[in-house]
């Protein structure tokens, strides 16, 4: 299990380049653009009433701590994502977190944002697709994961 985890994936230099270009691009989208502004607005966003999922365990969360571990997961998750640490357990976090917005959050949203919709499900599954990628593929041989696990600790492909 181990392994599955911290194991930088692919050794191939193509692909760890397209990992690489994958990983640094979503995740700074993701802490930039979303979690920054979290973080820098988080008592207006506490004003408004930050959702709460409505499913056990996490509907006993308040809205702070809801939004809490929203910043987290945008913030952390993608910072780990970044550098290229513990890469697929940051991107099953990110991808649960998306999850979670799309499925829970915005639950009676429309799918796709078009012509007079504003909110949709559309950007949260959007970040979830290159999760999922990351969590198969792994971070790539341009990774902290790859430097951390060198020579006899990585797997052979």
């Amino acid at each position: 299990m181990k392994r599955f985890f911290f194991d930088c994936g692919t050794r191939d230099t193509i692909a760890s380049i397209g990992i690489f270009a994958l990983r640094v691009m979503i995740g700074l989208m993701m802490l930039v653009g979303h979690g920054l502004p979290k973080v820098r607005n988080f008592d207006a966003i506490l004003a408004k009433g930050f959702p709460v999922p409505d499913f056990f365990p996490l509907k006993f969360m308040s809205p702070a701590m809801s939004l809490m571990a929203t910043i987290g997961a945008e913030i952390g998750a993608a910072a780990l994502i970044i550098l290229g640490v513990a890469t697929r357990p940051a991107a099953f976090v990110l991808g649960f977190t998306m999850v979670v917005a799309a499925f829970s959050v915005m639950a009676e949203a429309p799918w796709f944002i078009g012509p007079g919709v504003s909110a949709a499900k559309e950007p949260a599954i959007l970040f979830l697709i290159p999760m999922i990628s990351l969590i198969l593929t792994g971070a790539g041989n341009w990774s902290l994961d790859a430097a951390l696990y060198s020579g006899e600790k990585r797997r052979r492909w």
